[in-house]
């Protein structure tokens, strides 16, 4: 396996899965003499996709083109990846995704679900594989390749630094708005579900006004983003960024702040990466999968608890029996989730006081 040059692993699933996997790219990339390192993700995780290091090329799967083109997109995908690797490893157990790892590489490896229904094909088909568990954390779950292949598990979470240009920038844009020191609020996610209420958080937003601190609003120009933007309240020390930065300048953003104060989403996984202070509200989302990883003690949340700390993170839940459940909101269709009505702003905001007070 020390002979193996080309790589080529699969990640089609969301941003902070992609954001996830730089461990394990970065462990490939030290193990191997000069691997090539190509990444196969879906089309709306590209522009995080471009950040990670040791990447040579980048294929993208677009569900638009699969609704638009049918057949077309998955023969010009496969005559790309077509025998091309001499080792692919799939970090998403769907059928898909399976058959990409199986036809793009001599040696393949992939995760499976532990359903023999779902997964029987895939264990005679594949080299290698391991079961996706839900119980434990994401970044090590992308690390579970490496023992198949006798390479030490190890997580490395620094990310590379983003360019001095870019944070160049994004400095010019807090110097002219005057402000130096701040906290991001990130009050948004990919679905509404993970949504803290308009009501709740603007009581937050004017308790942590009370702190004579900048409050940094970040999102995103997406639909939801953008219905938060326009409910904001108008308030001394809030500064509205939502729908201004690319990627990289968020980044860079997060690199300059004191701490992150928000929802459980990518944003959170880039402050987790750079080690900031952290007060993350969570949902219904799967905490053993998906809590920020702490740098300090090597560790994430693996209990559900309305209000622990570890390391340099916080993290707040509802005290309902049926948290977290993992439901994409009470009805599972991206909706309302009742957990986050019955977490207290004064709780997270007691929380934070007391950091910014003894910081």
């Amino acid at each position: 396996m020390k002979k193996i040059k080309k790589i080529l692993i699969i990640i089609q699933r969301a941003n902070g899965d992609v954001l996830l996997s730089h461990s394990l790219i970065n462990s490939l990339n030290n193990y191997y003499v000069a691997p090539e390192i190509d990444l196969l993700v879906n089309d709306d995780t590209l522009a995080l996709a471009r950040l990670l290091p040791n990447i040579n090329l980048i294929h993208t799967f677009s569900y638009k083109k699969k609704r638009d083109e049918r057949w077309m997109q998955e023969k010009k995908l496969l005559k790309k990846i077509y025998k091309r690797y001499d080792l692919s490893i799939n970090l998403t157990a769907s059928d898909r995704s399976v058959v990409y790892s199986l036809l793009a590489a001599k040696k393949s490896i992939s995760a499976i679900e532990e359903k023999p229904q779902k997964s029987w094909w895939k264990k005679l088909l594949l080299s290698h594989y391991y079961y996706f568990d839900t119980s434990t954390h994401i970044l090590v779950n992308n690390l579970k390749a490496l023992s198949l292949l006798n390479i030490k598990q190890e997580v490395n979470y620094n990310f590379p630094d983003i360019s001095n240009e870019v944070t160049h920038k994004v400095k010019n844009l807090l110097t002219s708005k005057e402000i130096n020191e701040f906290i991001i609020f990130h009050p948004s996610a990919q679905y509404k579900f993970k949504v803290y209420p308009r009501h709740l958080r603007d009581q937050l937003l004017a308790d942590l006004n009370s702190l004579d601190i900048p409050i940094v609003v970040s999102g995103s120009n997406n639909k939801l983003d953008l219905k938060i933007k326009s409910e904001l309240p108008k308030l001394k020390n809030l500064y509205d960024f939502i729908g201004e930065l690319s990627l990289e300048e968020y980044f860079a953003l997060s690199q300059l702040s004191l701490a992150y104060i928000g929802m459980d989403t990518l944003n959170m996984h880039i402050a987790s990466v750079q080690n900031k202070r952290i007060f993350a509200i969570f949902g219904p989302t799967n905490l053993r999968m998906w809590s920020p990883w702490s740098n300090d003690i090597k560790i994430a949340a693996t209990e559900n608890l309305p209000l622990q700390n570890y390391g340099k993170i916080t993290i707040f839940q509802s005290p309902l029996p049926c948290v977290a459940c993992g439901r994409a909101g009470c009805d599972d269709k991206n909706e309302r989730s009742e957990c986050l009505f019955t977490i207290k702003p004064e709780v997270i905001f007691s929380e934070i006081n007391f950091f910014y007070r003894n910081a």
